[in-house]
């Protein structure tokens, strides 16, 4: 499994938390495993989505782009920084 991890800054007052349509549009692209968003306390916040394998994580840049860029817009966030992992450890606790 694999992860792109953004970084933003909402404006303040914000958490910048993405749309319903927004998270749909990420869940519906090929290989995608899921998404998370935090917000922190230092008044960033973090995307998180997860990928089948580095096939998917790759194929779903150019998309993953344009709609980081309009979301971004919409939402009034600076982006940070945009960085992919690997996945080396998997467990939740329910």
């Amino acid at each position: 499994m694999f992860a792109r991890v953004s970084t933003y800054r909402p404006e303040p007052g914000s958490t910048g938390a993405p749309s319903e349509d927004t998270v749909d549009q990420v869940l519906r692209m090929p290989g995608c495993k899921g998404i998370y968003y935090l917000f922190g306390k230092d008044n960033t916040s973090l995307s998180i989505t997860l990928w089948d394998d580095e096939n998917a994580l790759a194929g779903s840049q150019q998309a993953a782009d344009r709609l980081r860029s309009e979301t971004s817009a919409q939402q009034h966030l600076q982006i940070l920084n945009v960085a992919e992992f690997e996945v080396l450890t998997r467990e939740l606790r329910d």
